[in-house]
Protein backbone atom coordinates (compact mmCIF):
# COMPACT_ATOMS: atom_id res chain seq x y z
CA UNK A 1 0.00 0.00 0.00
CA UNK A 2 1.35 3.04 -0.81
CA UNK A 3 2.19 6.01 2.23
CA UNK A 4 0.04 7.92 3.40
CA UNK A 5 2.69 11.15 3.36
CA UNK A 6 4.36 12.34 0.30
CA UNK A 7 7.13 10.81 -1.01
CA UNK A 8 7.75 13.26 -4.01
CA UNK A 9 8.48 16.91 -3.18
CA UNK A 10 6.17 19.50 -4.21
CA UNK A 11 9.39 21.05 -6.56
CA UNK A 12 10.15 17.24 -7.77
CA UNK A 13 6.87 16.55 -8.41
CA UNK A 14 6.69 20.05 -10.84
CA UNK A 15 10.17 19.12 -12.57
CA UNK A 16 8.65 15.73 -13.58
CA UNK A 17 4.75 16.75 -14.61
CA UNK A 18 6.99 19.57 -16.71
CA UNK A 19 9.43 17.04 -18.15
CA UNK A 20 6.74 14.15 -18.71
CA UNK A 21 3.89 16.75 -19.93
CA UNK A 22 5.48 19.61 -21.46
CA UNK A 23 2.18 19.97 -23.94
CA UNK A 24 0.08 21.09 -20.43
CA UNK A 25 1.96 24.89 -20.89
CA UNK A 26 1.46 25.25 -24.59
CA UNK A 27 0.31 28.41 -25.20
CA UNK A 28 1.21 29.42 -21.41
CA UNK A 29 1.69 28.28 -18.27
CA UNK A 30 -1.83 28.66 -16.26
CA UNK A 31 -1.87 25.43 -14.58
CA UNK A 32 0.27 25.59 -11.37
CA UNK A 33 0.72 23.28 -8.05
CA UNK A 34 0.59 25.18 -5.01
CA UNK A 35 0.78 22.31 -2.09
CA UNK A 36 1.09 18.76 -1.57
CA UNK A 37 0.55 17.11 1.95
CA UNK A 38 -0.74 14.36 3.16
CA UNK A 39 -3.48 12.61 0.59
CA UNK A 40 -3.98 16.12 -0.49
CA UNK A 41 -3.31 18.45 -3.11
CA UNK A 42 -3.79 22.08 -4.29
CA UNK A 43 -3.74 23.49 -7.90
CA UNK A 44 -4.48 26.71 -9.36
CA UNK A 45 -5.43 27.48 -12.76
CA UNK A 46 -5.01 30.91 -13.70
CA UNK A 47 -8.06 32.90 -15.69
CA UNK A 48 -7.50 33.28 -19.22
CA UNK A 49 -9.68 33.95 -22.22
CA UNK A 50 -8.47 30.62 -24.01
CA UNK A 51 -10.36 29.07 -20.96
CA UNK A 52 -13.56 30.55 -21.44
CA UNK A 53 -16.87 29.80 -23.82
CA UNK A 54 -19.59 31.68 -24.69
CA UNK A 55 -21.04 33.31 -22.11
CA UNK A 56 -18.04 34.49 -20.63
CA UNK A 57 -17.57 31.85 -18.03
CA UNK A 58 -15.12 29.11 -17.81
CA UNK A 59 -15.38 26.53 -19.26
CA UNK A 60 -16.39 22.76 -18.38
CA UNK A 61 -12.98 21.26 -20.43
CA UNK A 62 -11.09 23.59 -18.28
CA UNK A 63 -12.12 23.28 -15.00
CA UNK A 64 -12.07 19.17 -16.00
CA UNK A 65 -8.28 19.69 -16.96
CA UNK A 66 -7.74 21.19 -13.36
CA UNK A 67 -9.71 18.40 -11.72
CA UNK A 68 -7.83 15.40 -13.44
CA UNK A 69 -4.41 17.41 -12.73
CA UNK A 70 -5.00 17.88 -9.09
CA UNK A 71 -5.88 14.10 -8.89
CA UNK A 72 -2.73 12.83 -10.88
CA UNK A 73 -0.77 15.42 -8.91
CA UNK A 74 -1.87 13.96 -5.70
CA UNK A 75 -1.39 10.43 -6.49
CA UNK A 76 2.11 10.58 -7.92
CA UNK A 77 3.26 12.82 -5.03
CA UNK A 78 2.29 10.11 -3.11
CA UNK A 79 3.34 6.81 -5.17
CA UNK A 80 6.13 8.27 -6.65
CA UNK A 81 6.94 9.45 -10.71
CA UNK A 82 4.72 7.07 -12.52
CA UNK A 83 3.99 8.47 -15.78
CA UNK A 84 1.20 5.66 -16.60
CA UNK A 85 -1.17 5.88 -13.94
CA UNK A 86 -4.04 6.89 -15.87
CA UNK A 87 -7.31 8.52 -15.24
CA UNK A 88 -10.00 5.35 -15.32
CA UNK A 89 -13.46 7.55 -14.41
CA UNK A 90 -13.79 11.22 -13.64
CA UNK A 91 -17.38 12.37 -12.63
CA UNK A 92 -18.34 16.61 -12.40
CA UNK A 93 -20.99 18.43 -11.22
CA UNK A 94 -20.78 21.99 -11.83
CA UNK A 95 -22.43 23.46 -9.21
CA UNK A 96 -22.01 27.71 -10.19
CA UNK A 97 -20.47 29.87 -12.50
CA UNK A 98 -17.00 30.78 -11.50
CA UNK A 99 -16.15 34.14 -11.04
CA UNK A 100 -13.59 35.47 -13.29
CA UNK A 101 -10.53 35.02 -11.57
CA UNK A 102 -8.56 32.25 -11.16
CA UNK A 103 -9.92 28.42 -9.65
CA UNK A 104 -8.59 26.80 -6.89
CA UNK A 105 -8.47 23.11 -6.67
CA UNK A 106 -8.23 20.94 -3.66
CA UNK A 107 -8.28 17.82 -3.70
CA UNK A 108 -8.32 14.71 -1.37
CA UNK A 109 -7.61 11.18 -2.13
CA UNK A 110 -10.21 8.75 -0.42
CA UNK A 111 -8.29 5.22 -1.00
CA UNK A 112 -4.70 5.05 -2.21
CA UNK A 113 -3.79 1.55 -2.75
CA UNK A 114 -1.27 -0.75 -4.93
CA UNK A 115 -3.82 -0.59 -8.09
CA UNK A 116 -6.37 1.67 -7.47
CA UNK A 117 -6.67 5.49 -6.03
CA UNK A 118 -10.11 7.26 -5.43
CA UNK A 119 -10.13 11.06 -5.30
CA UNK A 120 -12.31 14.27 -5.22
CA UNK A 121 -11.97 17.75 -5.89
CA UNK A 122 -13.53 21.06 -4.92
CA UNK A 123 -13.06 23.53 -6.99
CA UNK A 124 -13.67 27.53 -5.45
CA UNK A 125 -12.57 30.76 -7.11
CA UNK A 126 -9.61 32.32 -5.79
CA UNK A 127 -10.75 34.15 -2.63
CA UNK A 128 -14.40 32.95 -2.31
CA UNK A 129 -15.75 30.20 -0.11
CA UNK A 130 -18.55 28.62 -2.22
CA UNK A 131 -17.48 25.42 -4.46
CA UNK A 132 -18.03 25.96 -8.02
CA UNK A 133 -17.36 22.47 -9.12
CA UNK A 134 -16.89 19.04 -7.36
CA UNK A 135 -15.51 16.24 -9.37
CA UNK A 136 -14.42 12.58 -8.22
CA UNK A 137 -12.00 10.32 -10.04
CA UNK A 138 -10.85 6.58 -9.72
CA UNK A 139 -6.89 6.61 -11.20
CA UNK A 140 -5.71 2.91 -12.30
CA UNK A 141 -2.19 2.77 -10.90
CA UNK A 142 0.46 0.39 -13.05
CA UNK A 143 2.15 -2.25 -11.67
CA UNK A 144 6.03 -0.96 -10.48
CA UNK A 145 7.95 -4.51 -10.59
Amino acid sequence: MASHHPVMTKDDLIAFLDREFPQMHMGGQSYFLEEIGPLCARMRMDYHERHLRPGGTISGPAMMTLADLALYAAILAHVGPVALAVTTSLNFNFLRKPEPRPLIAECRLLKLGKRLAVGEVSMVSEGGSDVVCHATGTYSIPDRR
